[in-house]
């Protein structure tokens, strides 16, 4: 089987999208089961694989977690051919650089094909491609992937790939790759770890750190610029989890007067149990975490403050529940 990613126009309009919460009855078991029953299968006959993960599912939204639910149990992410890409980005200008892509492309669908192992654009062509086989509607989306690592502040790099999937008439958001596990670089493997967060994600919520080069597919009516994008706070999937809103600080550098305070404020999940908040802050020479006093501004809104008392820069962490939800650099000068 050859593999070939296709560019195609999508006719439908985008305006009409939906919520993760549509599905909050919908019971998972049977399809996540039915993912199970296939353990390294073969990737050269996509159709065969699609049938067998879709056919004794009712509905399109079911299918598709199937899918879904397969891909992240069964590709790993190849960190050293993402390296290799890096490198390769770092050292070739112009017509090489092309030339290069081009070849790298080739490699990324081999690897997959050959080892189940890939990057983020082997992922999001193989959620596109079983979809496609199992009747659904999908396609891969371009933009900026945001992490610790990479889209902080700058012009921004166009680095991941996603997709979009239509159920019932309805636009839905979902990274597989995110969703798979991730890279352990100190330990030096790659660590499977399933996380809902990004399936069907909640575009407000998704467009954190996932930025589209057409920004029509951040199914949202008032669309963020890229600028707000890449200055913004920076997101962890927990946000997702307990549907935290940061209202501010508005930016991910924040500038503050020494011995006065700074103020956080969110929304979350009707439903989140706030057991702990936490602030972990990194600052000059030292490093603390401590419990602000939270309080309830308004309906659904929570407050708390901190008071840095040295000049310098700091790295802060906010954590609910002991789970790191954003991270900020707060730059302390005189009053």
């Amino acid at each position: 089987m050859r593999f070939s990613v296709l560019i195609c126009c999508v006719i439908l309009s985008v305006s009409v999208y939906g919520q993760a919460s549509d599905f909050n009855f919908i019971d998972f078991e049977k399809a996540d089961s039915i993912a199970a029953l296939y353990p390294n299968h073969s990737l050269k006959n996509l159709k065969m694989l699609a049938d067998k993960l879709t056919t004794p599912l009712p509905t399109e939204i079911e299918k598709f977690r199937a899918i879904y639910k397969w891909i992240c149990n069964n590709i790993e992410y190849d960190y050293a051919l993402y390296i290799r890409s890096k490198e390769k980005e770092r050292k070739l200008k112009g017509e090489t650089l092309q030339a290069w892509n081009k070849t790298f492309s080739s490699l990324v669908f081999k690897t997959l094909l050959n080892k189940q192992k890939t990057v983020c654009s082997g992922y999001a062509y193989l959620v596109k491609a079983l979809a496609s086989q199992a009747g659904l509607h999908c396609v891969m989306i371009d933009g900026y992937g945001r992490t610790s690592q990479s889209n902080i502040g700058g012009k921004g790099n166009a680095n991941h790939s996603w997709n979009a999937i239509q159920l019932n008439g309805k636009w839905y958001l979902c990274d597989a790759t995110w969703s798979a596990g991730a890279y352990d670089t100190e330990a030096l493997k790659y660590v499977k770890r399933f996380d809902d967060s990004y399936f069907l994600a909640e575009p407000s919520m998704f467009v954190r750190n996932h930025f589209p080069l057409d920004s029509a597919w951040t199914l949202l009516n008032h669309k963020p610029t890229l600028n707000n994008f890449l200055n913004g706070p920076l997101f962890y999937s927990n946000a997702f989890k307990y549907k935290i809103n940061l209202l501010s600080p508005e930016t991910f550098d924040v500038v503050a007067s020494k011995d006065k305070p700074v103020i956080f404020q969110f929304t979350k999940n009707a439903d989140t149990t706030l057991e702990q908040v936490e602030l972990y802050i990194k600052g000059p020479g030292a490093s603390n975490i401590m419990s602000p006093k939270l309080y309830e501004k308004s309906a659904g809104l929570y407050c708390f403050d901190h008071t840095f008392t040295t000049r310098g820069t700091y790295v802060v962490h906010l954590l609910l529940n002991h789970s790191f939800v954003t991270s900020y650099t707060v730059t302390v000068g005189k009053e």
